[in-house]
């Protein structure tokens, strides 16, 4: 295995994690119970963890229960009887193997892992490096906006959208990236008008997403973009000083520029009679050291141009953001006591009537409170490499997903799986797409088998690769894992801790509308 390669990363396994994010540990058997008492076959697998003053456990089916230590130890050493109201709450969440029905469980995995049984659903389209910003922590491989020599061009981009539709899934979004996607605005209507017309024999449930600084944003284009039900959506760092201090624009203010867009966009669905609480641009943050103090603030600017989640994304270890990782970059340890200081605050602001939620924190939700799999493609297993997204860059190559294109514009063509000249069945059947769907898996993991967290957990190989040179990781000393472990870790000790106020707000983030207009 090699070295870690990302510098963001380099120090954040070995410092201590801060009191603001409590942890949880395995349990100590011996501590609660003789060997001798066990009784295993009273019980499904399972696995452990203490959260406060609690043991959490959890099943392969995605259920869980946190007990007490006492009834922890009377569970391993099969105790309960029928009638006794700790055996009716082990049955109700199938821990009692003798209790199990096992055509209901394979009929709820069925559902949860529905994405197992199709191709496809996420097509990210990149349809130029041109950009007009120059955001430090680019993953894109970015150029002037003269080099018009990177742009997709149609014939590249009707090969892609054929592609695209020989996908087994019932659904799919195509996504515009770039650079700045409507710098190539003649193939991007190229691109939604040739698979509008496709879709009408395909029968695919279609829909279309733009990721765009706004900065060439016009009347005609928004036209063009609300007429053909485009949903747009954009970077948004924080106030003015942080966003314009990371995001780059030398043609202008790039915040005030942003900010006036979203909202005229915002008017034109009010216009068209849209609930403004479900339909708005989405907008997403990434956090760079400057960040780190201001989680008050950015969550502040979320809430007052109208979005009602902030996605706290963490740098990732792909294109500038590795070279610039002295000056933006920071340890996990850092991450994670901001996204403890902000993830409270948006608590506290949903306490006084404000609702607003932490997107990342309400797809774990989904899973641990909903019973749903919300196919978020880094928390899902096996990962979405291939056969959750493909991306399509300009020259045709046809990537893993949107970052193994940033690993290729780093010069490194690990993730390339074909072109638009490669039929489908190509694509989804080579050797590359096997590997890596089989490297995304965990159940092959030594510390994942062995994860309470393992039911709602995912691997993304192109991370593993990138920060310690392996498609299959290490997660005991992976940022990946712990990110994902802490923030798991977090949401229990609140659930832990939660009144029915608070539980009822928790719900709240479990709930899913789905935004037909944009749905064709």
């Amino acid at each position: 295995m090699l070295e870690p390669s990302n510098p963001l990363e380099a120090d954040s396994v070995q410092r201590p994690a801060s009191d603001l994010l409590p942890h949880g540990r395995q349990v100590d058997f011996a501590t609660l119970s003789s060997p001798d008492r066990w009784k295993p076959e009273f019980a499904v697998p399972f696995n452990q963890r203490v959260i406060g003053e609690k043991v959490l456990i959890s099943n392969d089916f995605g259920d869980w229960l946190l007990l007490s230590k006492d009834e922890f130890r009377d569970f391993v050493e099969g105790r309960p009887q029928r009638g006794e109201p700790l055996y009716d709450k082990l049955v109700r969440t199938n821990f009692v193997a003798a209790e199990v029905n096992r055509e209901l469980q394979a009929m709820r995995w069925r559902r949860k892992k529905e994405y197992l049984f199709y191709g496809p659903t996420l097509h990210a389209f990149v349809l130029t490096h041109r950009c007009n910003h120059g955001c430090q922590y680019c993953h894109s491989s970015i150029v002037g906006m003269d080099r018009y020599d990177t742009d997709m061009s149609i014939e590249t981009a009707r090969r892609g959208v054929d592609i695209a539709f020989r996908t087994t899934a019932p659904g799919m979004t195509i996504e515009f990236q770039g650079g700045e996607p409507t710098a190539n605005w003649e193939t991007l209507r190229f691109i939604v008008d040739y698979a509008r017309e496709k879709n009408e024999t395909e029968g695919k449930i279609l829909s279309f997403a733009l990721v765009t600084n706004l900065s060439l944003m016009d009347d005609e284009k928004l036209d063009f973009l609300v007429d053909r039900h485009v949903q747009i959506c954009t970077s948004l760092d924080g106030p003015e000083d942080l966003h314009n201090k990371i995001r780059i624009f030398r043609g202008g203010n790039s915040h005030a520029t942003l900010i006036e867009w979203m909202q005229r966009i915002n008017q034109r669905y009010i216009d068209l009679g849209l609930d403004p609480n479900q339909y708005h641009v989405e907008a997403l943050p990434t956090i760079t050291r400057p960040s780190l103090s201001r989680w008050k603030d950015i969550v502040d600017q979320f809430v007052e141009v109208g979005c009602r989640a902030v996605f706290l994304r963490k740098l990732d270890p792909f294109g500038f953001a590795a070279k610039s990782a002295k000056t933006l970059g920071y340890s996990m340890d850092e991450f994670l006591e901001f996204y403890a200081r902000a993830v409270d605050y948006i608590i506290d602001l949903n306490r006084q009537g404000v609702q607003v939620m932490e997107r990342h924190a309400a797809i774990m939700l989904n899973k641990i409170l909903a019973d749903d799999e919300p196919n978020y493609l880094d928390l899902r297993i096996p990962g979405g490499a291939c056969i959750g997204q493909l991306g399509y860059s300009p020259d045709g190559s046809i990537y893993s997903s949107d970052e193994g294109r940033f690993v290729a514009s780093m010069g490194d063509d690990m993730f390339r799986i074909g072109s638009v000249e490669d039929s489908y069945d190509e694509l989804m059947g080579n050797a590359a797409t096997r590997a890596l769907v089989m490297a995304g898996l965990n159940d092959g993991h030594p510390d994942c088998v062995s994860c309470v967290y393992k039911p709602w957990c995912g691997q993304q190989v192109e991370y593993n690769y990138k920060t310690q040179g392996s498609l299959h990781g290490h997660m005991r000393d992976s940022t990946w894992c712990k990110k994902h472990k802490s923030i798991f870790d977090y949401l229990m000790h609140k659930l832990e801790a939660a009144d029915e106020r608070d539980l009822e707000m928790f719900r709240l983030w479990t709930t899913n509308r789905r935004l037909d207009h944009f749905i064709l």
